[in-house]
């Protein structure tokens, strides 16, 4: 029930230009294999059949995540190493349309209110609701991505310990408790 709701809200409060064709989620651009946030370093995808280059892959744990209908992420706790280099891969697997249900996966300082900024990233439809007032608080992110996408993101960890929150950004996913932490030791 919640996520019908859920969807009218976000379809009643997508914005619509007039005369403009909107696309259908069939024809809609996939999301890019790889977002690239200031501070990060993207890997290029190995083809198929093909290894990855070593240097390429050196010294990087890859950590999947799945987000689904559900607005949970399948991973609610993440330990890390300070200095650690991390590629999240965020795959995202249901049957709704990306317009009403896609899913990012953003790491935000210690200490940020994670609350603020969801409610900042409400409003913020044309950065994939990453608030361009709110970057100094995220250290990784990747573009959001609808049923059957990947994203992904490759940062190195704080050398800081403590706790990192990470949330889905799409309007309702974190008050629906698409969230976690990333624990440093």
């Amino acid at each position: 029930m919640y996520q019908h709701w859920l969807i009218s809200i976000m379809l009643a409060s997508a914005p619509i230009a007039a005369g403009v064709p909107q696309t259908t989620p069939a024809a809609a651009k996939p999301a890019p294999s790889t977002a690239k946030p200031a501070g990060t370093t993207a890997q290029k995808p190995a083809a198929p059949g093909e290894k990855p280059a070593a240097a390429a892959t050196k010294g990087v744990r890859t950590i999947e995540i799945i987000g689904t209908d559900d607005m949970k992420f399948s991973l609610a706790t993440i330990a890390a190493k300070r200095g650690e280099q991390i590629r999240i891969r965020l795959l995202v697997k249901g049957a709704m349309p990306k317009i009403a249900m896609a899913h990012n996966f953003v790491l935000l300082n210690k200490g940020v209110s994670q609350v603020d900024f969801v409610t900042a990233a409400m409003q913020a439809r044309a950065t994939d609701f990453i608030p361009a007032d709110k970057k100094a608080d995220v250290l990784a992110f990747t573009a959001l991505a609808g049923a059957g996408e990947t994203v992904e993101v490759t940062f190195k960890v704080p050398a800081a310990a403590g706790d990192y929150p990470y949330i889905c950004s799409f309007p309702g996913h974190f008050q629906a408790g698409m969230r976690g932490m990333m624990n440093v030791k």
